[in-house]
């Protein structure tokens, strides 16, 4: 779909929408639809800056990001591409549910619908090499997150995601059990790109989604990779104890498990002793899951992050730390953690960054704290991660001792540049 521009060059149905709502000016409709935003992307710091909206009005106005045409629907009850803006070249329009009793918020609908398409589809071959073809995009949507954060990639991996439901319906065999294996690792990159974009609610029915194809296929692994995603979850919400528990299903279930799988299971179970305060616990539970990662060397496609993740579970640790209080000990392992985290995994350098300010802050070295936050905030505006930001408000909270000082308002307009849009 192409955009309409006016006779002086610029986006007429964009500028149209916007006289309807009775915005008369361009800073008008960017604070409108900054309201609408952080209302229906429950982010206070979302921000549509009146530059932005005005290369939105003009001939060229580009493709929104994620977070922003979230916020345009907000506003108008209408996606881009009914307001003028260019599609990207290969972008195909995704069916939308007709009933949404309120246009202006994300319903659970949208959030569900491609998990509960209405079947049965009529049975059909289908080729086991699909089979391939989904499990190279999943890392190519892997790599991707890593660079764009999760605003940009639900709809894309969601709109896959229903692709393989359908193939579920129509294969037969082990073609079948195969697509349903792909299609839990889908689902739960789901789970996890909603987990990142701060809504735990659509997390948890992704990581639900999950956990049934991992039943329904019958595998161990998957069940039990399927009760660490919900883990992570109840991590999210400061849940210690649904933590511990979940993790114990896994570890004590009688299944036979993987290495990765209990190494993902210990890792989880120390964030949940973190949460409990019982720092040894932590050393414990990650001592154990060190011990079994270097036997990991499994073929299937999900839940590769302790291979993938440089330092992974010194990651896990220095969190823990972290989060225990013990500001010094985390700040030297973000240090070791950081020299090894390569540019492609831009967001969780930034995740990893506002960590280490925030160890710093409760080490008492403020001015070390705001100067690592600086490269964390860029990365946290470029990306929207909720993670990241939430990340960002724990440091302000640790560096509330120093509130009023010189290195207070330095962080204060360090935080401002990452809320801002443009």
């Amino acid at each position: 779909m192409g955009h309409h521009t006016t006779p002086d060059g610029g986006n007429h149905l964009l500028r149209a929408a916007r006289l309807k709502r009775g915005w008369r000016s361009g800073e008008a409709a960017a604070r409108g639809v900054t309201e609408a935003g952080r209302d229906v992307l429950g982010d206070a710091g979302f921000e549509v800056s009146p530059r932005t909206w005005r290369r939105w009005e003009s001939a060229k106005p580009g493709w929104p990001r994620g977070d922003y045409a979230t916020a345009l629907h907000a506003a108008f009850g209408a996606w881009p591409e009914d307001l003028g803006f260019a599609a990207p070249s290969g972008w195909v329009r995704a069916e939308r549910g007709a009933e949404s009793p309120r246009p202006d918020r994300p319903t659970l609908a949208s959030v569900t619908a491609a998990a509960l398409t209405t079947g049965p589809v009529e049975r059909r071959h289908v080729d086991p090499a699909l089979i391939g073809y989904f499990r190279d995009q999943l890392e190519g949507h892997y790599k991707a997150d890593m660079l764009l954060g999760p605003h940009d990639l639900i709809g894309t991996v969601s709109a896959q995601y229903e692709l393989i439901d359908r193939l579920v319906r129509a294969a037969r065999a082990e073609t079948r059990r195969e697509l349903l294996r792909v299609g839990a690792a889908y689902a739960a990159l789901i789970g996890w790109l909603y987990q990142d974009a701060g809504d735990l609610g659509a997390a948890s029915f992704w990581r639900g989604i999950t956990q049934e194809l991992a039943m329904r296929v019958q595998d161990p692994d998957l069940i039990g990779y399927s009760l660490v995603n919900l883990a992570h979850v109840r991590t999210d919400l400061g849940d210690g104890t649904g933590v511990v528990d979940l993790c114990e299903a896994v570890l004590t279930g009688g299944r036979a498990l993987s290495p990765k799988v209990r190494v993902m299971a210990l890792q989880q179970q120390a964030h949940g002793a973190s949460l409990n305060d019982d720092r040894r616990s932590v050393d414990t539970f990650i001592d154990e899951a060190e011990a079994l990662l270097g036997r990991v060397d499994d073929e299937v496609p999900w839940g590769n992050a302790c291979r993938r993740t440089p330092c992974y579970l010194e990651v896990q640790r220095a969190t823990c730390y972290g989060r225990l209080g013990l500001g010094a000990e985390a700040d030297a392992l973000w240090n070791h953690v950081l020299a090894e985290v390569p540019a492609t995994a831009r967001r969780d350098r930034g995740v990893y960054l506002a960590r280490q300010a925030t160890a710093a802050a409760i080490a008492r070295a403020p001015d070390r704290a705001v100067d690592i936050a600086r490269d964390a905030a860029r990365i946290a505006r470029d990306t929207g991660s909720a993670r990241m930001r939430r990340e960002l408000g724990l440091l302000r909270r640790a560096m509330h001792p120093w509130h009023d000082e010189p290195v207070g308002e330095q962080l204060d307009a360090v935080l401002a540049a990452a809320a801002g849009r443009g």
